[in-house]
């Protein structure tokens, strides 16, 4: 039998795949052929205690501004939200796109500053071209760099013997994207690392792009020049909402660790989601000094070395009877624990408020979000967390069956701490809820209806 590893390594190059990502994938391979499971137990970390917070810092200095480059990973399709093109590409917040306010962020961060600030996107192979058709109607976010690049994939392996996986009825399903970790890795093999630093940019603020909570903040970058921090990691409390979520931890042997639901022991996942015991979740709002990151990468021989998570899944995921694969994947922010010197910054939960469920798509549209002249997208003065949104799945997880239900528009949600819908539920226009609120289908909610609890 012809070697699992060689076998890969054969399929990405036939595949065009860079040499670094090849690199890094055989050294994921490795690990895996010799037992690893990625589990970091609660015995090897502990929790953190109080760290520097944003308000702790003073005004950021406008000169580093000229230095800096946002990067948004855009590689998601929302999958789980029943899409099939760039999550980025739905609307968001009145009548805008993710995309759209991104690029509003920036454009207005130009505008005040006079810095150069360039966009720059992340795409998986899945959603580039219609994010860059979208991008084409906003001329004015060009800038020096390209506007984007894209991140690597790699071969599903078979669990059964370690050998990258054959499925002829659908080719494209024989391939992975190696989770968020590989942007260290991308911005090597597409160039766009050298491209940067070439052109005087050294500072990288890294968010996702569901997240419009995730602006570039001068003070914080002002921080991470001053103290030459090469690599910083935004984390908020965790709230009920971050329960079944990753969360920053300290190893045992000193150093901070990102710590993921799928690197987590089943009997360990009761502290898991302990939000009192593990206080902060990590935002993946990341700050990355790009000398830093080179440097580091030579040091390892172009392999940054983050944690491995082995994720076991089937080769078609909506087939549970397809043959078991693994997907060797990293996180971007667990390299908070491979540069030395990384640091932790407390930060508001305003800065976080990604979009992962149609949950947090209508708690984004509603009144208890705002969308400010310069882009930003924060909770209503009047309020300090989201409100809970719990629809009921079977109506509406996929966005295809949760929009018309909302039509005629969000409720209004500026003064509801929780809204719970069960079953089959339609709402008319000017819907205004208070309170905690639960609805049981089928219904129609009629316009202009108050709901109070």
């Amino acid at each position: 039998m012809t070697d699992g590893l060689q076998a890969s390594i054969e399929k990405m190059r036939a595949e065009g795949v860079g040499e670094a990502a090849i690199d890094t994938f055989a050294h994921y391979y490795e690990q895996l052929r010799e037992g690893a499971s990625g589990m970091l137990p609660e015995s090897d970390i502990e929790p953190v205690e109080d760290l520097p917070t944003l308000d702790d810092l003073p005004e950021g200095d406008s000169d580093d501004l000229d230095a800096a480059v946002v990067i948004k990973l855009n590689g998601g399709l929302g999958t789980s939200m029943g899409m099939t093109k760039a999550k980025s590409l739905i609307e968001a917040k009145d009548g805008r796109t993710f995309l759209d306010i991104i690029v509003g962020q920036v454009v207005a961060l130009r505008e005040r500053s006079g810095a150069r600030v360039p966009l720059v996107l992340m795409h998986s192979f899945a959603t580039r071209e219609d994010s860059l058709v979208a991008l084409a109607r906003h001329r004015e976010v060009a800038s020096d760099v390209p506007l984007d690049f894209l991140q690597n994939k790699v071969p599903k392996i078979a669990a059964a013997d370690l050998q990258p996986v054959s499925w002829p009825r659908e080719p494209a399903l024989e391939w992975a994207p190696p989770g968020h970790g590989d942007l260290y890795t991308a911005l090597v093999t597409s160039g766009m690392l050298d491209a940067l630093l070439d052109r005087g940019y050294r500072y990288a603020f890294v968010s996702n792009s569901d997240n419009l909570g995730a602006v570039l903040e001068p003070r914080i970058l002002s921080w991470v020049a001053r103290e030459q921090v090469p690599f910083a990691m935004e984390v908020a409390g965790r709230t009920e909402a971050d329960r079944k979520g990753g969360h920053l931890a300290r190893r045992r042997d000193d150093g901070l660790v990102l710590r993921e639901t799928a690197q987590t022991p089943e009997e360990d996942l009761e502290k898991l989601q302990d939000v009192g015991r593990h206080r902060y979740v990590n935002t993946n709002n990341l700050w990355v000094d790009l000398e830093a990151l080179r440097a580091t990468l030579a040091e390892r021989q172009g392999v940054l070395g983050l944690p491995i998570i082995v994720n076991r899944k089937t080769v078609d995921p909506t087939d549970p009877t397809s043959p078991p694969v693994v997907q060797l994947e990293t996180a971007m922010g667990a390299a908070v624990g491979v540069f030395a010197g990384a640091r932790a910054l407390h930060v508001p939960r305003r800065r976080f408020a990604p979009v992962k469920t149609t949950n947090d798509l209508l708690a984004l549209r509603s009144d208890a979000y705002v969308l400010g002249d310069d882009f930003r997208v924060e909770l209503a003065p009047q309020r300090t967390e989201p409100p809970v949104i719990d629809l009921d799945p079977d109506y509406y997880k996929l966005v295809g069956d949760f929009e018309p239900r909302f039509a005629a528009g969000p409720p209004s949600l500026v003064d509801c701490a929780r809204l719970v819908v069960a079953g089959d539920v339609t709402f008319g226009r000017g819907v205004v809820v208070r309170g905690t609120v639960t609805l049981q289908g089928p219904a129609r909610i009629e316009d202009g209806a108050l709901l109070a609890g």
